[in-house]
Parts: C-alpha cells; sequence; structure tokens
C-alpha cells in the first residue's frame, strides 16, 4: 500500500500538472493550483515534474504511512510534524514505515501545500491524468477531495540508500507570499473600458471574495465599467484571464476554470504570478501592475532557466 488517510482536512485532493490536449472537448486542465510549488517539490525528490502529489489547502490531512517512504513539503508553511515533531519544507524527508504525519494550518501568507512522494501516487490516469477536477467527478481518489479511510498507494518503493539527505532547496525560485502585487498583460477587450475604469483597474486595490474557489477568484472593488457594450461570442479562456462580468467585479480564472467564456477579457495574469496568486486567501487584498507581452515571456524563460539549473543539480546529489 502507501498511505491511509486518518484525517483528511480542509480540503486535501490529488493533483498533478492537469489534464492537456481536452480542452475542446469542454473538459478543464484542472491540476495544482500553485504549478510551482507542486514542480519543484517533485524536483526535490528526483521525480518527474508532473508526478501527482496532495494539495492542501487551509489545513493539512493527518495521513499514517503504510511503509517507508520519501517525501517532500512545498508551498505555503502548513506546520508540519512526522510523529509529532517539526519537520523541515523544501527538502527530502525519510518517514518510517507506520509513521503519521500531520499539519497545523495555514497563518499569515499562502494557503496551499503540496505534499509530493517519491515516484508519485498511484490513483488511476483519466484523460491521461491524476489529478482531482472535483465538479466533473473526475480523477483522483474517486474524484473527491480526500476523506477519512482513503488508502493510496505509491508508484515506486523507496530503494536502499535513499534515507539520508542532508541538503534542502533555496527557496529564491519561489514568489514571496507577503507579496501582494499581481502583473497582468492586457486583454483583447482592455481596450473598451471606460477612460476612469481603465486608470482604476491598475490604480484600485481589489480584495478576493469569499466566492472564490478553484474555477475563480471573485473580486470586490469599485465597479468597472465598459464604454462598449456590445455582446461578444464565446472565446477560449486560460488560468489567470481576468473577465469582466456585467456587475463590474472582476473575475480571475483559476485552475478548475472552464474552457470558453462570453464575458469580456480585460487582461491576463503573466504565468510567473499564477503561483502567488494561487497562494492568495478570501479577503486579501491585490493590486494590478500592468506588464508587456515580452516581459511576461522573459520572466517565464528566466524562471524555467533557474528551474533546469536546479534540477541538473538535483540529479547530481541523487547520482552521487
Amino acid at each position: 500500500m502507501g498511505i491511509s488517510v486518518i484525517k483528511p482536512g480542509l480540503l486535501s485532493t490529488v493533483q498533478d500538472l492537469g489534464r492537456w490536449g481536452f480542452q475542446r472537448y469542454g473538459v478543464p486542465v484542472s491540476g495544482a493550483m500553485d504549478r510551482l510549488a507542486l514542480r519543484l517539490g517533485n524536483i526535490i525528490l528526483g521525480n518527474d515534474e508532473a508526478d501527482a502529489a496532495i494539495e492542501c489547502t487551509w489545513t493539512g490531512p493527518s495521513l499514517r504511512f503504510d511503509r517507508e517512504q520519501l517525501i517532500a513539503i512545498t508551498g505555503t508553511n502548513l506546520f508540519p510534524k512526522l510523529n509529532g515533531e517539526e519537520i523541515a519544507m523544501w527538502k527530502p524527508i525519510y518517514v518510517p514505515k507506520d509513521g503519521v504525519l500531520s499539519f497545523g494550518k495555514a497563518e499569515d501568507n499562502g494557503c496551499r501545500a503540496y505534499i509530493c512522494f517519491y515516484g508519485g501516487l498511484d490513483v488511476p490516469l483519466v484523460l491521461g491524468s491524476r489529478a482531482t477536477y472535483m465538479n466533473g467527478k473526475m480523477g483522483g481518489v474517486n474524484g473527491q477531495a480526500l476523506v477519512k479511510g482513503n488508502q493510496i498507494s505509491f508508484l515506486k518503493s523507496l530503494q536502499s540508500g535513499q534515507s539520508v539527505f542532508n541538503w534542502s532547496m533555496d527557496c529564491s525560485l519561489y514568489p514571496n507570499l507577503a507579496s501582494r502585487r499581481i502583473r497582468i498583460m492586457a486583454g483583447p477587450h482592455t481596450d473598451r473600458l471606460e477612460g476612469e475604469s481603465l486608470s482604476d483597474l491598475f490604480s484600485q486595490t481589489f480584495e478576493i471574495s469569499n466566492a472564490s474557489d478553484r474555477m475563480g477568484y471573485r473580486l470586490n472593488s469599485k465597479a468597472l465599467a465598459l464604454r462598449d457594450k456590445r455582446e461578444l461570442l464565446s472565446s477560449g479562456v486560460t488560468y489567470g484571464t481576468i473577465q469582466l462580468p456585467a456587475d463590474g467585479q472582476p473575475i480571475i480564472l483559476m485552475a478548475d476554470h472552464g474552457t470558453t467564456g462570453g464575458y469580456p477579457i480585460i487582461g491576463h495574469v503573466a504565468s510567473v504570478d499564477l503561483p502567488l496568486l494561487a497562494q492568495l486567501k478570501p479577503g486579501e487584498q491585490i493590486r494590478f501592475e500592468e506588464i508587456s507581452m515580452q516581459q511576461a515571456q522573459h520572466l517565464l524563460l528566466e524562471q524555467e532557466q533557474e528551474i533546469n539549473r536546479l534540477k541538473q543539480g538535483v540529479k547530481l546529489k541523487y547520482e552521487s
């Protein structure tokens, strides 16, 4: 076996990097909200970046390990403990057979942590992914959040000589979760905003509504107005698309977003800031900063270069 769920936590789901290639059939990509945290956790363990892990929200689960394993915990600090003793994040951790992993709850910054396991978790592949899409009851464990009594197998057994690691990852790759600045690019309908609303988009503060979830973050602010209110044909959307419905309160589409939408698109969150956005909680406030497509691409390229250097360094550690 692998792990047994003693307590599920508030919202714990099996996630990977998503279900790609099926949006034309109306199937959302889904996957981890904070894809960077999941990727880094898998890299720390020498896994494929897309291996399935557990995404924890606000409070983590309690898990009993039915066999020894290596894990890495990334994302925000939910104060993990192994057999009642605090353990470090951002490094490989050896868990013995019958070990119990438990967590506290999110405090100041961030709300999602990721438990990655050596070799990943063995849940069924659905359309090429193990990611949980709860609205469609697809993937993960029975298409839903973890519940008490769930048992999940590991895809790989721990090999001899892999139980002791005395290094941790430099977290400079990961965003500062205290930041509330989200960089965005103009969308195809940004120019439909009235002059004052266009200024407000980049000058006012937006609060994340309690109605926010994995599908989208609804924002509360001074309402934005369109000067051109013609109806639009539905068009493709993606993670980070910023829509403006009739009430003037923007919606940022998140990991479980639908595949098309008919609301005006007034911006797109730069990919490098999606991890920060994914860690924000209802009630927190953000501000938008406009950048160009070229700037966003440059920032993403720099990040990917750093990730590749990390992968090479980790590979050497596992080979030594």
